[in-house]
């Protein structure tokens, strides 16, 4: 006990202030990751959206750690008054002075989580991005990319931005663009498309599944098939139109053209 309570050489601090310190840390990590469990998932019992819950989460967490510092510092014989004293100056430095962005992103993370126009798990395009919503903090929001890459991105940028929501609505349109030779007979190529478009499984009969001319290009004229769908399904139903419709229009003899190129040389 006499070892224990011994300053080591050079920091003043004996082992058994140290180990204190310690246990006190490691104790308190694991304490407010139970705290911060038992909060979300009481909170889950309530009517809040599951992105307000996580963002009420990460700030309890982020309050509950600093108490832990403070307490394992005071634990080493550091005087916990002129830290906090230390804090208080530096915050008043930070919403003075510097750092505007800091709180522009943190009342930008209020606003999101609160009016909601992302949630977790939804699939958005902000600020040039696209990503399924992994998470919003207190400063910056998290989009996970279709390949697996982490975007992170300031929530005064998000806040600020037009943000498109691929999958707040219910269902959605799918829209496929293929061309036709010219002198196609029309009618029976947009016949053909309806025709495919109404027996697929997974395309709704309401709003009826439609063709619409949308150009008369350089080297065919242009075919848009639209078909509603739910959105779960975009992604399988236009993959599926895009290759039926080309099989269809092969097989029906229709041309389908690509660019091309005449040169007629003249002899002098």
């Amino acid at each position: 006990m006499v070892v224990l309570n011994k300053p080591l050489p050079y920091i003043g601090v004996t082992p058994f202030q140290l180990t204190s310190s310690l246990v006190i840390l490691v104790a308190g990590y694991i304490i407010t990751r139970i705290l911060v469990g038992i909060f979300k998932r009481s909170m889950g019992k309530t009517k809040l959206p599951p992105l307000v819950i996580e963002f009420l989460g990460r700030f309890l967490a982020i309050l509950l750690y600093v108490v832990v510092v403070i307490i394992g510092l005071g634990v080493v014989g550091i005087s916990v008054s002129p830290i906090i004293l230390g804090l208080s100056a530096v915050l008043g430095l930070i919403l003075g002075f510097g750092l505007q962005d800091t709180i522009t992103n943190l009342a930008a993370g209020v606003w999101i989580a609160a009016l909601r126009p992302i949630d977790i798990g939804e699939i958005v395009e902000i600020s040039g991005q696209t990503g399924s919503v992994s998470g919003i903090g207190l400063m910056s929001t998290e989009l996970k990319t279709p390949d697996n890459k982490l975007i992170t991105i300031p929530n005064k940028l998000v806040w600020g931005s037009i943000i498109v929501n691929y999958t707040r609505m219910p269902t959605r349109r799918v829209s496929v663009d293929i061309g036709v030779a010219y002198g196609t007979d029309l009618d029976r190529a947009i016949k053909l498309a309806i025709g495919l478009m109404k027996k697929h499984p997974l395309v709704l009969d309401e709003p009826e599944p439609t063709v619409a001319i949308t150009a008369l290009a350089d080297s065919s004229i242009d075919l848009q098939l639209r078909a509603w769908v739910k959105t779960k399904d975009y992604w399988t139903v236009k993959g599926d139109l895009t290759r039926g419709i080309y099989e269809l229009y092969k097989a029906e003899g229709i041309e389908i053209p690509f660019p091309q190129l005449e040169v007629h040389l003249k002899n002098e």
